[in-house]
């Protein structure tokens, strides 16, 4: 991945907790060292209290979702104090407001009645609360941002959950800044640069994208974009899986042609045949022929951004 410019990286909504900042119901924080101190070194936060923003207190009595899942109320567990319309008029205004940040994705508090993106409980009178509920400013935001790639926290220490959500988040930013002035040609450049990170999470829509492409002068410039962002963002929530992998690391080979010679054809296949059953990471085989796109001088895979889809000092690669 190119260098990211200190004045315009990519912007990620997070909740403000997970920061390190005292401003949950208790007057703690849930800090999360990965995301403050790694990942943020790469991306500017934009960190979102719900509880706080709309004025609440800190400390405060905590809530929780009750009745029906699909449209449940934020209710304080002990006084029953309902803030379910505070929180809703609150989030509609920040939404607005949030769509002046540029934001590639968010990064939501697990489980919390506000910002909880799945599996959130919801009580509904006797027996024990169901966990089907969706945070009210987390349903809010899903439903008026449905581009943007979203995650939990606790899932993002899952290494493929975790790479899964930064590389869409970093291919979102890039979209962004190499096709901001919406042309077809700058639609063309991008789509040729990201084609192999496309075909390891969706070769359908890869091809789709591409005939979208290939009519384009047909279409006004702004609508050909939305049209294809839209594509884009659908064709990378699909998840990377091993066999596709595979199949562009053997597409990769055959740009070598003749100019490799056999014995390391033969190398870099043993080690793609290795990351297949599992027993190195795809950082490995990566890395091999990141080496001889430069010995060879291999143009075109050069500036694929499959080989750094990301920073490479996030390590999302080197899980087996």
């Amino acid at each position: 991945m190119t260098s990211i410019s200190a004045k315009d990286r990519p912007r990620l909504g997070i909740s403000r907790c997970l920061l390190g900042d005292r401003v949950r119901y208790d007057g703690g924080h849930k800090l999360d060292e990965f995301l403050r101190d790694t990942l943020g070194r790469f991306v500017d936060f934009v960190p979102v209290c719900p509880e706080v923003e709309c004025g609440l207190p800190v400390p405060r009595e905590a809530m929780r979702l009750t009745g029906d899942a699909a449209a449940p109320r934020l209710v304080t567990v002990h006084t029953g104090v309902d803030h379910t319309s505070r929180m809703l008029e609150w989030s509609q205004r920040r939404i607005v407001e949030l769509e002046g940040e540029n934001l590639c994705g968010f990064v939501f508090k697990s489980r919390s009645p506000s910002s909880g993106m799945e599996r959130v409980k919801v009580y509904g009178g006797k027996g024990a609360p169901g966990k089907n509920g969706v945070g009210l400013f987390a349903r809010e935001f899903m439903g008026h941002f449905s581009r943007l790639p979203v995650e939990e926290e606790g899932r993002l220490h899952d290494p493929e959950l975790s790479e899964h959500f930064i590389e869409r988040f970093f291919t979102l930013y890039r979209f962004r800044q190499a096709a901001g002035d919406r042309t077809l040609q700058s639609l063309m450049t991008f789509h040729a640069r990201n084609k192999l990170l496309l075909m390891a999470h969706s070769p359908s829509r890869t091809t789709s994208m591409g005939r979208l492409l290939a009519e384009g002068r047909h279409r006004k410039p702004p609508a050909l974009a939305d049209a294809y962002e839209k594509s884009l963002m659908e064709a990378m929530v699909e998840r990377a899986t091993i066999r596709r992998h595979v199949n562009v690391l053997q597409h990769m080979l055959g740009y070598f042609r003749d100019a490799m010679p056999a014995d390391e054809k033969q190398e870099v296949l043993e080690v793609v045949g290795e990351y297949r059953a599992g027993l190195v990471p795809l950082i490995v085989p990566v890395t091999l022929l990141r080496h001889h796109v430069r010995k060879y001088g291999v143009a075109y895979l050069a500036d694929q951004y499959y080989l750094n889809p990301h920073p490479a000092e996030l390590k999302l690669r080197n899980h087996a």
